[in-house]
């Protein structure tokens, strides 16, 4: 074997030897998982409804070209002709809207006014609320043998009876509170008002919230004879110098 051939075989054993010995390269790490995505941000709540965001305060011009239909009981200004349906006139617009929803949800169940709200919007209601919030509640005429009770239970209440004063909410004049939603009273006809206050007194309210069940317990602390001159007594209730400017017109 000549000597070339020798020194080659020598440097392919070493070579063989050496990768043998070298020790095994570790394997690459595995790649950490790809961090999961962090949840979406939630959006914003959209408003209830679109008519809900669009809503704007009760035009007055607007509730009177929508009002032809409530004319029919309740009188055109507000002031009907019979005693059996209320005075809808100067009542505040927040107040005739609410209403006007119970009926059409049926929380106030009424088989007359529940079909004719069926087809109102929201802004329809409050547009009817303005034009007759507008108006002026013609004065009543109370029963004299009435007044003095009727005016005890409304400024004074009966602590013995656990009555409160009727103007705490509704005012000196009647004329209620709207931003704490107590409704106009001065005027209202005796024959409502004592109908509203036997349905109190029988359970019934006018809807489901904490403002609904304010008259239920009060109307619960009042006798018939209350009932009687409460009601006569907000009949002639109403603010200085109105029958005098209504006698004028």
């Amino acid at each position: 074997m000549s000597f070339r051939l020798v020194m080659a075989l020598l440097a392919l054993l070493a070579t063989v030897s050496a990768g043998a010995q070298a020790p095994a390269q570790p394997a690459p790490a595995a790649q950490p998982a790809a961090a999961a995505a962090p949840p979406a941000a939630e959006a914003a709540p959209a408003p209830a409804t679109a008519e809900a965001a669009a809503l704007k305060p009760g035009d007055a011009a607007a509730g009177q070209a929508k009002a032809a239909t409530c004319g029919a009981c309740h009188g055109i200004d507000g002031n009907p002709a019979s005693p059996q349906y209320p005075k809808l006139a100067g009542q505040h617009e927040s107040y005739i809207a609410r209403q006007l929803m119970l009926f059409k949800t049926q929380k106030r169940p009424n088989p007359i006014m529940m079909p004719m709200t069926m087809a109102l919007s929201e802004q329809d209601m409050h547009d009817l609320g303005a034009y007759f919030a507008g108006k002026t509640a013609l004065p009543g005429v109370a029963d004299s043998t009435l007044v003095a009770r009727g005016e005890a239970l409304y400024r004074g209440g009966d602590a013995k009876a656990g009555t409160p004063a009727c103007m705490a909410c509704h005012g000196p004049d009647g004329r209620g509170n709207p931003g704490a939603a107590y409704p106009q009273v001065a005027g209202q006809f005796a024959d409502y008002v004592t109908l509203r206050l036997k349905d109190w007194q029988a359970g019934k309210s006018f809807g489901d919230d904490d403002r609904a069940r304010v008259m239920p317990a009060i109307a619960k602390t009042l006798s018939a004879a209350d009932i009687a001159a409460l009601a006569s007594y907000i009949e002639g209730l109403h603010a200085a110098g109105t029958a005098e400017a209504t006698a004028s017109k």
